[in-house]
C-alpha cells in the first residue's frame, strides 16, 4: 500500500491530467487566458508539494506546501469560472472539484503539524 504522501501525489497527478484533458475542450481564444492559467495552477500544486517534500527545514517545507494549497484554491476557482462560462461540462466540473476537495483535505493534514514550525 502506498504511503499517505504517495497517495496524495497520485491524486495530485490525476488532477493535473484531468485538468489538462478538460482544457483541450476550452475555446481557442482562451488558450492564453483561462486555459494557460488553469494548467499552470494545477501543475503548481504537485510541483510545489514535491519540492517541499524534498526540503529538510520544516519552515521551508511548510512554505512550499502552503503555495501548493494556494494553487489548489486558485485552480478550483478557475474550474468554477470555466464551468460558469460554459467551457466545462458539469460532469467534468464535479469530477475535478471532488478530486480537488480530496487533495485539499490531505494537503491540509500535511500542513497542520507544521503550522508553528
Amino acid at each position: 500500500m502506498p504511503s499517505f504522501t504517495d497517495q496524495l501525489k497520485i491524486k495530485m497527478d490525476n488532477y493535473v491530467h484531468l485538468v489538462f484533458k478538460v482544457c483541450k475542450e476550452f475555446p481557442k481564444e482562451e488558450m492564453y487566458n483561462t486555459t494557460s492559467q488553469l494548467k499552470r495552477a494545477s501543475l503548481s500544486i504537485v510541483l510545489n508539494f514535491i519540492e517541499g517534500f524534498a526540503r529538510e527545514k520544516l519552515a521551508v517545507k511548510r512554505s512550499f506546501w502552503e503555495i501548493s494549497y494556494g494553487s489548489l484554491k486558485e485552480s478550483k476557482y478557475l474550474l468554477y469560472f470555466s464551468f460558469k462560462e460554459g467551457f466545462l461540462l458539469e460532469v467534468d466540473y464535479r469530477s475535478a472539484v471532488n478530486l480537488a476537495e480530496e487533495i485539499g483535505a490531505m494537503l491540509w493534514r500535511c500542513l497542520t503539524p507544521l503550522k508553528d514550525k
